[in-house]
């Protein structure tokens, strides 16, 4: 895989100064996001514990690899928010910052002293970016909501699985990881209007994570309104669109088909040496084809249960189908698109020299992101960052003994 792609430090973000006051994964992700597009990100956790992310696995020596994902390109600063000398600090740092993300259960901030009209009064131009599960109104907003619940409660799970099975949730956070991308967006539409729209001032911006879920499920509210449609569970497939399934080869490899329109079935049929297909009945529409669904799953089951994978490429790669293996990390290592894209990057790292994980997404043509470094060691800015602070050595000395720090 490829090296970190070398760049000028010029990320777009470069002058952004981002306080990642938030912990686990949907703030500190929502953090993570800027930091890998140049903005300054002071990460600050608890001393001596730490962001609960460097406990969580998998682990090599003792040491969390998640957290040296969700770490990276980030200035590490230890501070306790919940003694009054750590509230303090974190005043001096909100002075200069552009954004805060915070995602403690709703009325922390304001019992700690630290609501945005307190923290306005410091830092009128300060955006501060509210991660919560259900979020900061409501009659459930002071419930605990981590993502699983999030997921649940977004409605994706009632309809995502085998009629004869369980709902279904991921194999890993997708309440928090969406969640975060939509408060880095928000933040950043919050600083244009600060700095471009005229207003010269922040504002909050209350991010639930069960919300962007409920926005990405388009048709869900208008169908049930108008239709009275309560979408259930189809297995891989969609009741709006047929052909579209996972589909087993003879040596045990997965391809996925999405052919909805008439073209790409078309090519389908054609591919599969089926074309007596585009002129069945059953089949001439998508519509037809959603309504027959089982029939046509039957023949596309059956037809891949006699190639093998690199059989099932080769024909739909030269008949232009919408068709790709199902991948597992181990074939995504080795694909020389994932390889072309330089979606895998070796980064430098304290512990193991180097590690290699995700590169940054979207590609900038002009000020690409860059990974520089993986998440450290616990408080491993901190003589830097509170020095630049003005809080000399036998200051944090102190703050140390009283775990302010």
């Amino acid at each position: 895989m490829s090296a970190a792609p070398k760049t000028t430090g010029a990320g777009p973000l470069r002058r952004l100064k981002v306080i990642d006051a938030g912990a686990m994964i949907a703030g500190p992700l929502a953090a993570t996001q800027l930091a890998d597009f140049g903005a300054e990100v002071i990460k600050l956790e608890l001393p001596e514990i730490g962001d609960s992310m460097r406990h969580w696995t998998p682990m090599k020596d003792h040491r969390s690899l998640w957290w040296k994902v969700i770490g990276r390109n980030k200035k590490l600063v230890t501070l306790n928010l919940s003694l009054p000398e750590g509230r303090e600090i974190f005043r001096k740092f909100v002075a200069t910052a552009d954004i805060v993300f915070e995602n403690f259960r709703p009325g922390t901030f304001e019992r700690w002293g630290l609501g945005y009209d307190a923290l306005a009064k410091i830092n009128p131009r300060l955006v501060l970016v509210r991660v919560s599960g259900f979020g900061q109104t409501g009659p459930y907003a002071s419930h605990g909501g981590y993502g699983t619940i999030a997921e649940c409660f977004s409605g994706i799970p009632s309809f995502t699985g085998f009629p004869d099975k369980p709902p279904t949730l991921l194999g890993f956070p997708l309440a928090d990881s969406v969640a975060a991308t939509f408060a880095a967006m928000s933040a950043l539409m919050a600083i244009y209007e600060r700095d471009q729209g005229g207003s010269g001032i922040g504002q909050v911006i209350d991010v639930s994570l069960y919300e962007p879920l409920f926005r990405l499920v388009e048709s869900q509210v208008i169908g049930f309104d108008q239709l009275g449609i309560v979408k259930q569970r189809i297995g891989n497939r969609l009741a709006e669109d047929s052909p579209r399934n996972t589909y087993e080869t003879c040596d045990g490899n997965w391809v996925g088909i999405s052919a909805s329109s008439q073209s790409t079935f078309e090519r389908l049929a054609q591919a599969v040496g089926m074309p007596e297909l585009i002129t069945d009945a059953r089949f001439r529409d998508n519509a037809s084809r959603c309504t027959y669904g089982d029939e046509l799953d039957a023949i596309l089951v059956a037809w891949f249960k006699t190639k093998t994978l690199t059989e099932v490429m080769a024909l739909v790669d030269k008949g232009n189908v919408v068709a790709g293996p199902v991948l597992d990390i181990c074939g995504i290592f080795q694909d020389p698109h994932y390889r072309a894209r330089q979606n895998i990057v070796e980064v430098p790292d304290d512990d193991f020299g180097t590690v290699r994980m995700q590169s940054v997404v979207p590609h900038f043509s002009r000020t690409p992101g860059c990974v520089t470094k993986s998440g450290g060691g616990l408080g491993k800015d901190n003589d830097e960052v509170y020095e630049r602070l003005g809080i000399g050595a036998d200051e944090r000395a102190r703050l140390r003994s009283l775990k302010v720090i």
